[in-house]
């Protein structure tokens, strides 16, 4: 079958390790199931795997891949869910310490056909193409998460999202405007400013500016270069959800602020299967839909992933298997 695997790693020239070609066909365990794929989106995950980080070099090759939609054995159509958990675990899948993504210890979802535990897949809403519920279970879970089960984000709040454009920006826009929260965002493009404000965000600002007002939560995906400008725009008592750290880690925790103010930094990583489920039927019927830069066939992959390098995306990269 076709699939875009990680063969090599390299930290400086990730794309250089980027495969396209045949691979076997999915191995099944007891227990698991086979997705025939129709649609599968792109992270900064994938990246991340071809220069090296979370996923072990011993494993290559690897399918690269954690989103996807298409049809099961018994021709349902399905949206998968990412995260693997151990076999015997109970509860949030996401604080299961041996848990793992796709593409990290199993084979991936950017190919014709994934192997996943039959309790990863959902039923694929009739509303949804399977284009954009391919975006919807890393990106568009993970602002979910950070949103309403981590951020505790309320109608009527004030919400800055730290680096507009990216895919989980871009949800955390529009999952929020839709939930009645006042959004904020900054970047350093003006381009990117105006789309946020066409997706529904209500103000937008250059990075690093002195905002209005400060706010109840920051949505932090980028760290180092926002960091700052994070922990200063908060309210006494608001918190700073981090899902991630694209610029680098933070070069000071600014710890005085944190216990003078009562902040609270809070990880978050991932979804839960309901919270992927209740997102799905937020979709649904608040008529949410995940922006898309751009749809290609799975063969042109190396576009997507040279878009995603160059950080010229405002939404997800979506491949057509």
């Amino acid at each position: 079958m076709f699939a875009v695997t990680a063969a090599r790693q390299d930290a400086e020239d990730p794309l250089s390790g980027l495969d396209l070609g045949e691979r076997p066909e999915p191995e099944v365990p007891d227990g698991w199931t086979t997705v025939e794929v129709r649609a599968a989106s792109l992270n900064h995950h994938d990246l991340w795997s071809l220069r090296g980080v979370g996923l072990a070099a011993e494993r290559l090759p690897m399918i690269l891949g954690s989103d996807a939609a298409g049809v099961d054995a018994q021709g349902n159509e399905v949206v998968v869910h990412a995260v693997v958990s151990s076999p015997d675990w109970r509860g949030d899948e996401t604080l299961d310490p041996r848990r793992s993504l796709l593409s990290e210890v199993h084979q991936g979802t950017l190919a014709q056909r994934v192997a996943v535990p039959a309790g990863n897949v959902l039923p694929k809403p009739p509303e949804l193409s399977f284009e954009e519920a391919a975006c919807v279970p890393t990106a568009w879970l993970t602002a979910y998460r950070m949103l309403f089960t981590r951020g505790r984000v309320a109608p009527g709040s004030t919400v800055l999202v730290q680096g507009a454009g990216g895919g989980v920006a871009t949800a955390l826009v529009v999952l929020a405007h839709a939930a009645g929260v006042r959004v904020w965002v900054t970047s350093r493009s003006q381009d990117k400013r105006d789309r946020a404000l066409e997706l529904g965000a209500d103000q937008a600002f250059e990075s690093g500016a002195r905002l209005p007002e400060r706010v109840d939560a920051v949505m932090e995906t980028v760290g180092e270069a926002t960091w700052g400008h994070s922990v200063r725009s908060l309210r006494p008592g608001g918190r700073i959800v981090v899902s991630g750290a694209t610029s680098g880690p933070a070069p000071s925790a600014e710890l005085t602020r944190v216990f003078f103010l009562q902040l609270e930094v809070l990880g978050s990583t991932m979804g839960t299967r309901d919270e992927l489920q209740r997102l799905l039927r937020l979709c649904v019927e608040s008529d949410v839909r995940p922006v898309i830069h751009a749809t290609m066939a799975l063969s042109d992959a190396r576009t997507g992933f040279e878009a995603m390098a160059g950080g010229e995306l405002q939404g997800k990269i979506v491949f057509r298997v």
